[in-house]
């Protein structure tokens, strides 16, 4: 059997088809969008019951939430290069994932709604501006970090970058570009062959 994807390159699933292109992994990308009806029906309730997308079925085993999709496959087929080799580098790789998804993702979200998802008369100003400062006194805290390091853990790109990174997919729009080493990590990480054939993908629509 593939490892199927489900869900649009337009959404998170973007995120696991950078990890399944930078793993070399065969695949069957199932091109359903968030809105899609077929997403709230009993077949796909049945592989993730928040009826949302990206959603993986490797041979039977079926998992959700981009982050934690990314976090397997990387262990399972990229053990020692993209994934962790052993126990230290898994929880680094664990700390920096977890640190995207409640320090950045939560406030990129409150962001992105207020200046994008909502309608106009929604968007409250004081939440964007609040979210911006949030999200700029954790890129500080990644500055720092770059400022000694080409990448997050073990001198090599792992799946902590990756994660990272997508997290902070619209890092220019949130002001990514005022921390210089920062900035000069994630151009690292989006130059690369598999993050560019991912993204055209979303591009593609």
């Amino acid at each position: 059997m593939t490892l199927k994807i489900y869900g649009i390159a337009a959404s998170r699933a973007v995120r696991t088809l950078w990890c399944a292109e930078e793993l070399g992994l065969p695949y069957e990308h199932i091109k359903l969008s968030f809105n899609d009806p077929a997403i709230k029906e009993p077949a796909f309730l049945a592989l993730n019951p928040n009826g949302s997308i990206p959603v993986i079925d490797d041979n039977g085993l079926v998992v959700f939430e981009s982050l934690a999709i990314n976090l397997y496959l990387a262990e399972r087929y990229g053990a020692g290069g993209l994934g962790p080799s052993g126990f230290e580098e898994e929880a680094q790789i664990l700390q920096w994932t977890f640190w995207a998804a409640t320090e950045i993702e939560s406030q990129t979200r409150i962001w992105f709604q207020h200046t994008v998802y909502l309608p106009e008369a929604e968007r409250r100003p004081e939440a964007v501006t609040a979210a911006l400062e949030a999200i700029g006194k954790k890129l500080a805290i990644a500055d720092q970090v770059f400022a000694s390091r080409q990448w997050l853990v073990a001198g090599r790109f792992t799946v902590a970058d990756l994660n990272l990174a997508v997290v902070l997919a619209r890092f220019k729009e949130i002001g990514g570009e005022a921390y210089p080493n920062v900035s000069a990590w994630h151009a690292r990480c989006m130059a690369r062959p598999a993050a560019q054939r991912a993204f055209a993908m979303r591009a593609a629509g």
